[in-house]
């Protein structure tokens, strides 16, 4: 099995390196790999593709993020699988390389089809809610495939004219030195085609913006920062591609009651400290309803009783956390004159217990 290197290692640059950083290291590791530089050299084609697919991941905030936390095996799970070859990372990144140092696409026309974009969406849910699950229905505003034109950006009717400059290339190519250099093509922008009649709808762009209600399935045991992908949908594609996809950020609103860490949850209870003293059964609330607790004679301040089975459910689809409730002892603030007279009979009974046991300690040690 490979081992797959580190992005920020490949890219030389620190893990809280800013944007421009990383794209003037790219710049660098692009310039130096470039397969017109390097022709027949594997290894410098291997450092090229490397380089690019560090590149999107920590350009990109929302696969930073997940690469951050989860690694190679995160970014696995959202689909991402690097670039299958040249023409992908020219067709992604041609910009850059034209503005970096004049090298093009390798040829391949901009007007290869897209994927669309990734959308992140923010969304608060209850504290239960997050502990059961919940099924909800969001709103998202999203770029979507014109259906006036069907996405070609064309009115219905017409089509696309070829560019008679690069001849549907998008691009141009001149010789310079060892290198072909290819520029975009200054007459249609790198196209390679034209619209000479826009669609009215979408004015010439293929897509419109709409917004779309989206039902989200929350799975049980969630908690804040959880992300859930939401496959294809995310903004359309362009020039026919697929959709990108829809990543939900979970943020749990506090209990007023219950505490969560990790599976686990935690409360406070507040019992008069005459109930600790003698005993007693209080009814505690849980996710599942009421229980019953047992308080024994003698019970501390801050002592822990916990109900096993009785937390957040696990993500991974099996068992719950434990319920564990700490009891705070209730001092009376307001006292009847009958309450206050037992009361100083207890302390003075109690003071007379404690000097006879102190009598008995200091007589021992006699």
């Amino acid at each position: 099995m490979t081992t797959q290197r580190d992005y920020y290692e490949i890219l030389d640059v620190d893990r809280d390196a800013d944007e421009a950083t990383i794209k003037s290291q790219y710049r660098k590791m692009a310039m130096k790999y470039h397969p017109d530089r390097n022709p027949e050299d594997k290894e410098a084609e291997g450092r090229f593709k490397e380089a690019a697919e560090a590149y999107e991941v920590l350009r990109d905030t929302e696969k930073r993020s997940i690469y951050d936390r989860y690694g190679h095996e995160g970014l696995n799970g959202t689909g991402f699988r690097g670039f299958g070859g040249f023409e992908d990372i020219f067709s992604s990144f041609g910009d850059i390389f034209e503005d970096f140092f004049g090298f093009g696409m390798g040829g391949t026309s901009r007007t290869a089809a897209r994927r669309g974009a990734d959308l992140r969406y923010d969304l608060e849910i209850d504290f239960l809610d997050a502990a059961f699950g919940v099924e909800t229905e969001i709103t998202v505003e999203k770029q979507e495939k014109c259906y006036t034109c069907d996405g070609t950006g064309c009115e219905p009717g017409t089509s696309y004219e070829t560019c008679p400059v690069c001849r549907g290339a998008g691009q141009i190519t001149r010789s310079q030195g060892f290198f072909s250099i290819r520029t975009t093509c200054p007459n249609c922008r790198g196209e390679g085609q034209s619209i000479p009649h826009p669609c009215q709808a979408c004015r010439g762009t293929g897509r419109v913006l709409n917004k779309k209600a989206v039902i989200v399935k929350i799975p049980a045991g969630v908690d804040t920062g959880s992300r859930l992908r939401l496959t294809e949908e995310g903004e359309s594609g362009l020039k026919g591609g697929p959709p990108g996809d829809l990543y939900v950020v979970i943020h749990v609103r506090p209990h007023d009651f219950f505490k969560r860490e990790g599976t686990d949850i935690i409360c406070e209870i507040p019992i008069p400290f005459v109930d600790a003293a003698i005993g007693t059964t209080i009814e505690v609330p849980t996710l599942s309803g009421k229980r019953t607790l047992d308080i024994p004679k003698g019970t501390q301040p801050d002592e822990v009783f916990r109900f096993e089975g009785l937390g957040i459910p696990s993500l991974r689809g099996y068992g719950r956390g434990d319920q564990f409730i700490r009891l705070r002892m209730k001092t009376p603030t307001s006292l009847s004159k009958k309450q206050e007279s037992l009361l100083r009979e207890f302390a003075q009974l109690e003071s007379k217990k404690f000097s006879s046991k102190l009598k008995r300690l200091f007589n021992g040690k006699q």
